[in-house]
C-alpha cells in the first residue's frame, strides 16, 4: 500500500500494474487500498511477451510497477530489463521481497528497483498465526520525504554527542492530517527490534549461512519431487532453468489431492494454488528428520521410492551457493557493515548488548507513562503469558480454520467480548492498528453507501477540528472528501451548530462523520447523541474513533450512542503492549447493515483485505482475549471508573498551579485532560517542550505534547497507577512550576535556566560545562535531584536536549559506522 502510495505522489496517473505472482494476499491489501485513491490495480504476467507493450501502452496513465523476489511460485527473476522499461515510461518500480533471501540474491536496489519493501518476520519472529511482525520499506534517497510512518534519524544533543530521534515528523498524519503521506500511527516497533537483534545476533556470515541452506533444502525438495514423477514450476532466468530460494512448486495436477491428505497426516502444511499445484517452503526447523519426511509423503502419494534420493539430497547440503546461483542474482556486495552486526556472537555479549540498549529506556518498569491519548496501561503476565504457547505462537497464517479449533475458538470468543462491549452486531480482527481500523471502517462504509440509491455522490466525511490526526488522512485514502467541523474554543465541545449547517449544506453528499467519544481534548461531548442523529437524519453513517474507549467500557458505548461502526485500540484499552508505538490491533465493530462489507480474504475480489493475514495480529489477540477474562463485565467497568477518577485526581491537585484548557460544567475531566503551557512563553519564555524534557530529570515520561492544541501536554494517568504514583508524578510537576515561578520572578534568567537546559544526563551532571566547571544559575543537585525521593530511585536521561533542526538537515537513513554519523 505504501509502495502505491509513494508511486502515485511521484505520478498521479490511474493504473498500477502489479505481477501476477505477487502473493494473493499482498494483491488483495493493494486492491483494497487503491480503490480510495481511484486507482486500477491491473494484474498481469510481467515475464509475458506482451507485457512490455502493456507497459508502454499506459504511458501517463501508468502510476507504477509491483513484482516480487522472490516471487510467490518461489521463483527468483532478473528485472533489470522490467526497471530499464518502467523507468522508461516515468513510472516507479516496487519490490515486494524477504530480507533473509537478500543475503543471498542481488538486492532490488541494483537491479533498479525504486522501492523494496516486505515482511522482517523472517528474522526470528514467530508466525503468530498471521502476527504481529514488523514491515520494512526502503527508498532510493530521492522519495525519502514521500516515506510513511516514522523515521529514526541521526542528530546531536546539546553538548555534541550522537542522539537518535524521530524526523522528518511534517510528513505524518498529527501534523499534516488529511495531506499526510499516510495514516501510519501505530507501527510494529517492538517486532522491528526483535528482527534488528536476530540480524545483530547472527550477523552477516550467519544470515547468508541460513539463507544458503534454504536454497540448498529447496533443491533437495526439488530433487525428491523429480525423483517421484513430478514436474515442478521452472524458470528460465538461469543456466539450468531452476533458479529457486526457498520454495518449491509442485505440478502434480490430479494428484495434489492425494499428496496433501499424506502431508496432512504426517503434520506438515503444503500451500494448496488450487489448481492441481503445490507449494513446499522450507525454513531453518527443516532438520533431516523432516526433510526425510516430506520425501516421505512424496513417495506415499506417487507409489515410488525416494528414501535414496532423500539421503543424498540431505548429504549435498553443503553444496557452494554459487553453483546454484547464477552470477546475474548472486549478491555481491556488502551489508550490515557497521560494527553492532560484527560484534555480539555470543549469548552472553547479546544478552549483555539488549540490557544495555534497554537501560536507556524510560518504561512502565520504572514510573507512570502519561500519554495522553495513548492509555499506557499495566500489561499483565498473566495475559502475556498466553502468547508464548506454541498453539499460538507457531501457527502458519493460512492454516485452514478447520486445523485449528483452539484458535477458532478464542478467536469467536474474543469477537463475542467486544460486540458486548460495543453493543455491535459484527467484528473484524484483520486491522493492525486504529488507523487501520479507520481505513476499513470508512471503506464499509462507502460500500454501504455505493450499494444504495444515490450513494455514489456520498463522499463527504464530516471531522471536527479536535480529531486525531489520523481520522482526516484515513478519510482521505478512503477516497473521501473532509469537511472539518468546529468545537468549541471555552468548552471543547463539538458546535452543534455547525454541525448542522454542513449536514445541511451537503445533505446530498454526507457519507459519514468521524468523532471521538470522550473528545481528544478530554470531555464527555453532551451533544454526542444528538449529533449521530443528525448525522443520520441526512443520509450519513456515524464512525466512532474507540481511542478513548477506556473512559467508556462499561458506562457507555458506541452501538448506544448512536454509531454505526467503531474501531477499538486492543493494544490501549484490552491491555496489548505498544511501548515505542506497537504491535497494535485495532478491530472495527459495526451494525449489521455493514456487517457484508467488513474486510475479506484474499480469494474475494469484492471484499479485499485491510492485512495480509485473516485475523490480523492474531498472535497477540489472546492477551485481550484474557484481559477481558480475567476482568469481567465489572471488573471492566471498575478499570474505567478508577481511570476517570485518578485524571480527575490529578486536574484537582494541579489546577492551583496551572492552567487546565478543558473541562464540563463541574470542572471534571473523562480520563485525561490538557495542561496549557502556553502563557509561560510571555511570562517566562518556557513552552511545553521544555516541561516535558525536565520531566525526563525527575523521572517520568513527558504527556502527550501540542496535540491537539499546540503548546500544551495532554495527560492520562490510567486506572493501573496507584495514588502515591500519582502524587509523585503530580508533585513533579508542581515543583517544575515553582521553578517556572523563579524565572518569572528573575531569580533564574530566561535562557539557560533549569528548564530550558533539560534534560540533564549523569555524563553532563559530573562534567558540567568542561573541565568540571558548573557556570549555570542553579547547582548540580538541582540539576540531578530536585526532589529527594529521585537519589533513592533515579532514572537517568541517555542525552541532554537534542538538537532538532540539525537532526532533519542531516538524516541518516542507512547504517554507516558510527565515526561517519558524528562526523561534521
Amino acid at each position: 500500500m505504501n509502495a502505491l502510495s509513494s508511486s502515485r505522489a511521484k505520478r498521479p496517473g490511474k493504473t498500477f500494474v502489479v505481477s501476477h505472482l505477487v502473493h494473493p494476499q499482498s494483491i488483495s491489501v493493494i486492491q483494497s487500498r487503491a480503490q480510495g485513491f481511484g486507482i486500477k490495480v491491473e494484474v498481469i504476467d510481467v515475464n509475458a511477451a506482451d507485457s512490455a507493450e502493456k507497459i508502454k501502452a499506459l504511458g501517463q496513465d501508468l502510476v507504477g510497477v509491483m513484482v516480487q523476489y522472490p516471487d510467490t511460485q518461489g521463483k527468483v527473476e532478473d528485472f533489470k530489463g522490467l526497471s530499464e522499461l518502467v523507468h522508461e515510461q516515468g513510472a516507479l518500480l516496487s519490490a515486494a521481497t524477504d530480507l533473509l533471501a537478500l543475503t543471498v540474491l542481488t538486492p532490488p536496489g541494483e537491479w533498479g528497483a525504486d522501492i523494496a519493501f516486505g515482511s522482517a518476520q523472517r528474522f526470528g519472529v514467530p508466525l503468530g498465526f498471521g502476527g504481529p511482525h514488523a514491515a520494512f520499506f526502503a527508498v532510493k534517497e530521492a522519495h525519502k520525504r514521500r516515506m510513511p510512518g516514522r523515521l529514526v534519524g541521526v542528530s546531536k544533543d546539546r553538548n555534541g554527542n550522537r542522539a537518535l530521534r524521530l524526523a522528518l515528523q511534517t510528513r505524518e498524519q498529527h501534523i499534516r492530517r488529511e495531506k499526510a503521506t499516510s495514516n501510519v500511527c501505530t507501527a510494529q516497533a517492538l517486532l522491528a527490534n526483535m528482527a534488528a537483534l536476530f540480524a545483530v545476533y547472527h550477523g552477516p556470515e550467519g544470515l547468508k549461512e541460513i539463507a544458503s541452506r534454504l536454497v540448498r533444502l529447496a533443491r533437495g525438495v526439488q530433487a525428491v519431487a523429480e525423483a517421484s514423477g513430478l514436474e515442478t514450476e521452472q524458470s528460465g532466468a538461469s543456466p539450468d532453468g531452476k533458479v529457486l530460494f526457498d520454495t518449491v512448486v509442485i505440478k502434480a495436477s490430479d494428484r495434489s489431492q492425494k499428496i496433501l491428505a499424506e502431508a496432512k497426516k504426517a503434520g506438515l502444511g503444503f500451500r494448496d494454488f488450487g489448481n492441481g499445484d503445490i507449494g513446499i517452503s522450507v525454513n531453518e526447523h527443516v532438520t533431516e528428520e523432516v526433510f526425510k519426511s516430506i520425501a516421505a509423503v512424496l513417495g506415499s502419494a506417487t507409489g515410488t521410492q525416494t528414501a535414496e534420493v532423500a539421503n543424498k539430497a540431505y548429504g549435498a547440503l553443503t553444496q557452494d551457493i554459487t553453483e546454484l546461483l547464477p552470477a546475474t542474482l548472486r549478491r555481491q556486495s556488502a551489508y550490515l557493515t557497521h560494527p553492532v552486526f560484527n560484534t555480539h556472537r555470543s549469548e552472553t555479549e547479546i544478552l549483555r548488548y539488549i540490557h544495555y540498549l534497554q537501560s536507556k529506556d524510560l518504561s512502565l518498569v520504572h514510573s507512570m507513562i502519561p500519554l495522553g491519548s495513548c492509555t499506557m496501561k499495566l500489561n499483565g503476565a498473566t495475559e502475556m503469558a498466553l502468547i508464548t504457547l506454541p498453539g499460538f505462537s507457531t501457527i502458519h497464517p493460512h492454516t485452514p480454520a478447520s486445523e485449528l479449533p483452539g484458535y477458532t475458538a478464542l478467536i469467536e470468543s474474543l469477537s463475542d467480548q467486544l460486540k458486548g462491549i460495543t453493543s455491535m452486531d459484527a467484528v473484524s480482527l484483520q486491522p493492525n492498528s486504529g488507523a487501520q481500523g479507520e481505513f476499513a471502517g470508512l471503506q464499509a462504509i462507502r460500500k454501504h453507501l455505493l450499494s444504495q440509491p444515490g450513494g455514489q455522490k456520498r463522499d463527504i466525511c464530516l471531522i471536527p477540528v479536535s480529531a486525531h490526526g489520523t481520522n482526516p488522512a484515513s478519510a482521505a485514502m478512503a477516497g473521501m472528501r473532509v469537511v472539518p467541523i468546529k468545537c468549541d474554543q471555552k468548552t471543547g465541545n463539538l458546535d452543534i451548530e455547525d454541525l448542522e449547517a454542513k449536514c445541511k449544506k451537503h445533505a446530498e453528499e454526507l457519507g459519514a462523520f468521524m468523532v471521538t467519544y470522550p473528545s481528544t481534548y478530554g470531555v464527555y461531548e453532551p451533544a454526542v447523541k444528538k449529533a449521530c442523529e443528525l448525522v443520520h437524519k441526512y443520509g450519513g453513517q456515524v464512525y466512532m474513533d474507540g481511542a478513548n474507549m477506556n473512559a467508556q467500557i462499561g458506562i457507555a458505548s458506541p452501538g448506544e450512542i448512536g454509531a454505526d461502526v467503531c474501531h477499538l485500540n486492543l493494544h490501549k484499552t484490552f491491555c496489548i503492549p505498544h511501548g515505542g508505538g506497537g504491535p497494535g490491533v485495532g478491530p472495527i465493530c459495526v451494525k449489521e447493515h455493514l456487517a457484508p462489507f467488513l474486510p475479506g480474504l484474499a480469494h474475494d475480489a469484492d471484499q479485499a483485505m485491510v492485512s495480509s493475514a485473516p485475523f490480523g495480529s492474531a498472535g497477540i489477540l489472546p492477551i485481550s482475549w484474557a484481559y477481558n477474562a480475567l476482568m469481567g463485565n465489572d471488573g471492566l467497568r471498575l478499570a474505567t471508573k478508577t481511570a476517570i477518577l485518578n485524571a480527575n485526581y490529578i486536574l484537582a491537585r494541579l489546577k492551583p498551579h496551572y492552567k487546565i484548557l478543558y473541562t464540563n460544567e463541574n470542572g471534571r475531566c473523562a480520563h485525561e485532560f490538557i495542561l496549557d503551557a502556553r502563557p509561560f512563553i510571555a511570562t517566562a519564555g518556557v513552552e511545553a517542550i521544555d516541561i516535558a524534557k525536565r520531566l525526563q530529570d525527575y523521572g517520568f515520561h513527558a504527556p502527550t505534547m501540542s496535540f491537539p492544541v499546540a503548546n500544551t501536554l495532554m495527560i492520562e494517568p490510567t486506572e493501573s497507577e496507584s495514588k502515591e504514583e500519582l502524587d509523585r508524578f503530580v508533585d513533579a510537576l508542581i515543583s517544575i512550576r515553582e521553578e517556572i515561578r523563579e524565572v518569572e520572578e528573575g531569580k533564574q534568567p530566561r535562557e539557560g535556566n533549569v528548564l530550558r537546559m533539560a534534560p540533564h544526563p549523569q555524563m553532563d551532571v559530573i562534567l558540567g560545562d568542561g573541565e568540571g566547571k558548573w557556570d549555570r544559575p542553579y547547582s548540580r543537585e538541582k540539576a540531578a535531584y530536585p526532589l529527594p525521593h529521585l537519589k533513592e530511585k533515579k532514572f537517568w536521561p541517555s542525552v541532554a536536549r537534542v538538537d532538532d533542526t540539525y537532526g532533519d538537515t542531516h538524516l541518516f537513513c542507512t547504517c554507516p559506522p558510527v565515526e561517519d554519523t558524528t562526523a561534521e
